[in-house]
C-alpha cells in the first residue's frame, strides 16, 4: 500500500509539472516588474539589510539609495534590485505590484511609503 501511494504522489508530482506549460505566467518576460533591465558584467548586489515591514520605510529606502549609490543614475537597475532589500510581507507586497502603475523609481519610492 505504501508504495501505491508513493507511485501516485509521484504521478500527481508529475502532472504538476507537465501542467506547467498551461500556466497563465509562462511568459517570463511578463513576470518581471523592470522590463529591458540592463545588468553591468560582473555587477553584483551589497548586502542589504532586508526590510520585513516593521520598520520606517523612510530610512530603508536611504540605506538602500546609500548602498546602490554607485547606480543611482541607473533608475532601472535601482528598481529591479529593489526586491533583494525585501522580505516576509514585503516581498509579497512587491510581487503583487502592477507592473503598468509604476514606471519609474519615484513611482516605487511612492508606492512603497504607502
Amino acid at each position: 500500500m505504501v508504495e501505491r501511494e508513493k507511485f501516485d504522489h509521484i504521478e500527481e508530482r508529475l502532472g504538476g509539472i507537465e501542467g506547467c506549460r498551461d500556466y497563465p505566467f509562462a511568459d517570463m518576460a511578463k513576470l518581471c516588474l523592470v522590463p529591458d533591465v540592463i545588468i553591468p558584467q560582473k555587477f553584483k548586489v551589497s548586502d542589504l539589510d532586508k526590510y520585513k515591514g516593521t520598520t520606517c520605510p523612510k530610512n530603508h529606502l536611504k540605506m538602500y539609495w546609500r548602498k546602490m549609490g554607485a547606480y543611482a543614475r541607473d533608475e532601472k537597475l535601482l528598481m529591479h534590485f529593489f526586491e533583494e532589500s525585501l522580505a516576509r510581507l514585503a516581498i509579497t507586497w512587491y510581487t503583487n505590484l502592477e507592473s503598468s502603475r509604476i514606471c519609474s523609481w519615484k513611482d516605487r519610492m511612492a508606492a512603497f511609503i504607502r
